[in-house]
């Protein structure tokens, strides 16, 4: 990073992120300029308008992380948070992939931090044909109608399992998976990446209640370790471009097998 770099940290709550830029900024080595921005990323236009301004002002980004998640907890009703969590989880990738993608530079990052759970093996087969091979769009139509169905209790009827997180990460993989197909032979001749990253079990407020041992999980720092390898590398894998990444390694897309329901079911 350099001194006339600029890092930029969103996010809902303005204090937080008032906190966390000055925590950055603050680092040792942090040679680039550090600011805060808040911005819900559940809100379409807002986040069109940042990915414009940064276009405007900076001629585009460089590096685009998307790592936006709606806390659940185990006791509480999968069908009455799934509005929240489809909106932050979902909608709101599809914004960022949409209005970041058009502003990335060549040579740039664009990585959505996902799930190993994001394979379509986790899927019933009866609900793949709306994720494999589709286009954006498909993946929002897709989503949508997982919606409509987890409202008109005809989801596990469909196929859709109870549990939100399953087709939530896969249809993030799915759209990663699309825009990435629109562009691919361009951004692998740029050296430019745009993928999903699965960085494993973390040791999280978010993580742990669904854990019953979490000795073998991650600390946060320890996570970001995988994502900013990915960052910092100096050559694209073509391996790699529009996979779910893990451990530097792509994730088979048809991989998987559909959870079986119960209370506390996690796979990092």
């Amino acid at each position: 990073m350099q001194p006339d770099d600029l890092v930029l940290l969103t996010g809902r709550n303005d204090q937080r992120v008032t906190d966390a830029a000055r925590e950055v900024s603050r680092l040792p080595g942090t040679r680039a300029r550090v600011e805060g921005r808040v911005l819900d990323v559940t809100d379409s236009e807002a986040v069109a308008r940042l990915a414009d301004d940064l276009r405007a002002r900076y001629g585009g980004v460089d590096i685009v992380l998307s790592n936006a998640v709606a806390r659940l907890l185990p006791e509480e009703s999968q069908v009455e948070r799934a509005d929240e969590f489809i909106d932050v989880s979902n909608t709101a990738t599809h914004s960022i992939l949409r209005a970041f993608g058009p502003v990335l530079r060549p040579g740039g990052r664009l990585l959505v931090v996902a799930s190993s759970l994001g394979t379509l093996g986790h899927l019933d087969a009866r609900l793949h044909h709306l994720f494999d091979g589709a286009t954006l769009d498909q993946v929002e139509y897709a989503v949508e109608s997982w919606r409509s169905a987890i409202h008109h209790r005809t989801a596990r009827e469909a196929g859709w399992p109870v549990w939100l997180n399953v087709p939530s990460k896969v249809a993030q993989v799915a759209a990663v998976r699309a825009l990435a197909a629109e562009r691919r032979e361009h951004d692998v001749a740029t050296d430019t990446l745009i993928a999903a990253v699965c960085p494993g079990m973390v040791d999280t407020a978010t993580s742990r209640p669904w854990f019953s041992d979490y000795s073998q999980a991650q600390s946060p720092a320890q996570a970001a370790e995988a994502v900013l390898d990915l960052v910092f590398s100096d050559h694209v894998d073509p391996a790699l471009y529009g996979e779910l990444v893990r451990s530097g390694k792509a994730l088979d897309w048809h991989d998987g097998t559909p959870p079986v329901e119960q209370d506390r079911l996690v796979t990092p």
